[in-house]
Order: C-alpha cells, then sequence, then structure tokens
C-alpha cells in the first residue's frame, strides 16, 4: 500500500495566484495550468489577452513536468538531434513537451504536482512557472 501526496484545488489556486502576479508584473497575460502528480488537470486560467493556442501547450507542459518528473526546458536540450532522447516530443502522442515553462512541484522530495505557462517566451513562461513555485512554497 502506497500513501500518495498530491496538490489539492487550494495549492493549485495558490500556484495559479502567483504565476498570475508575475505575468502582471512583466506584462505578459499566461495560460496557467497546474496538475497532479499524474499529471491530470486540477485548475487552469488563462489571463485576459492569454494566447488562445498556449491554453493545449500550458495544460501539456504541466503534464509533462508532474508526470516525467522533470522540467521541460531539460528535455528541449535533451531531444535536439544528437542528443540522447532525440525525438521524444513526439512520445505520448506529442503530448510531451520539450519547451522551458513547465515544472514539477516538489514537496518533501515528493513530486505531487505540475504547473504549466505558456503565451510568452520560453524564458518568460519558465521565469512564470519558477516565480509560482516560489510563491508556492511561502504558505
Amino acid at each position: 500500500m502506497k500513501t500518495i501526496r498530491r496538490l489539492d484545488l487550494d495549492d493549485a489556486r495558490r500556484l495559479i495566484a502567483g504565476a498570475s502576479t508575475h505575468a502582471e508584473e512583466i506584462g505578459v497575460p499566461m495560460c496557467i495550468a497546474v496538475t497532479d502528480e499524474a499529471g491530470q488537470l486540477i485548475a487552469f486560467e488563462r489571463m485576459e489577452g492569454g494566447k488562445v493556442t498556449s491554453t493545449t501547450i500550458a495544460i501539456d507542459k504541466a503534464f509533462t513536468a508532474a508526470a516525467a518528473k522533470k522540467a521541460t526546458h531539460e528535455y528541449g536540450h535533451a531531444s535536439q538531434p544528437g542528443a540522447p532522447v532525440y525525438g521524444i516530443n513526439s512520445a505520448i502522442g506529442g503530448r510531451l513537451m520539450v519547451v522551458g515553462g513547465g515544472l514539477p512541484v516538489i514537496f518533501d522530495a515528493d513530486v505531487v504536482g505540475g504547473i504549466g505557462i505558456s503565451s510568452g517566451t520560453p524564458a518568460q513562461d519558465q521565469a512564470v512557472a519558477e516565480a509560482a513555485v516560489a510563491y508556492w512554497e511561502k504558505r
């Protein structure tokens, strides 16, 4: 028997609050997705002006970060031609994201969920995800 730790709706709301605050500070409205440890969506917000095309991307970034237990930008480096996992982005129906903006959410060394951000540049998306996790950690 296992005990599984996962984010709940209150955690997801706190992550979204941290993400949207940073997104407003940098002036880039974002799509923000939060999943549980298995990559299943808990909450989503598309800020006013967030790109409609970024909805699925944000969700898939959160899915990748939680289910694969790895930041999406780390897959970006490893999935380039000649790298160890070249082509992995086509795995699992194309849901595996290899662009910055997806981070696992970790509590006591356990991945308890994931956050995915999309609508800015990969660097902006990643910065907003990092700010969200830092805000959540202050709970």
